[in-house]
């Protein structure tokens, strides 16, 4: 049986999203591609992370994230084989209400290489995703099912 998935061309329709640049000179982030899901997010500063380090790279950025989302700050693809950096938390998360004006996005790194990563300004090294969020409304209850095992139980 053959699955056949017809594709649209389906145009997204941009949300409006409050950005303040803390440097007029820092550039607005960018969709690299129309297809993009991400849009790039540099660092606003010469700095060195050094190697088993943690550090906070500076975007120069506050974003005031709508209600009802999050921005989830991830690595990009090239950043940990061409620099030797990933994103220290996995994902970076950031609510809506981290919009304040000192509330800078910043992309926290992990240095894994044995040597120091110098990084410049405008050096491209996670991309922001704006995604919707649902919240939680907690029933307690007991289990209503078996337990079936995890971390490696279906094999």
């Amino acid at each position: 049986m053959a699955l056949w998935v017809r594709q649209r061309n389906v145009d997204t329709v941009p949300v409006p999203v409050s950005i303040h640049r803390l440097d007029p000179s820092i550039p607005l982030p960018a969709y690299q591609t129309t297809g993009a899901a991400g849009f790039d997010l540099a660092s606003s500063a010469d700095m060195v992370v050094q190697s088993g380090e943690v550090a906070l790279v500076p975007t120069g950025l506050v974003i005031e994230v709508p209600k009802g989302h999050v921005l989830g700050v991830f690595a990009r693809s090239s950043t940990p084989l061409k620099r030797g950096l990933m994103v220290a938390n996995g994902v970076g998360v950031v609510d809506s209400d981290y919009c304040g004006p000192a509330d800078e996005i910043k992309i926290e790194v992990f240095n894994f290489t044995a040597s120091p990563v110098a990084v410049k300004r405008g050096d491209r090294l996670a991309q922001g995703l704006l995604i919707p969020v649902v919240r939680a409304e907690w029933e307690e209850r007991e289990p209503v099912a078996p337990s079936r095992g995890g971390f490696g139980a279906t094999g």
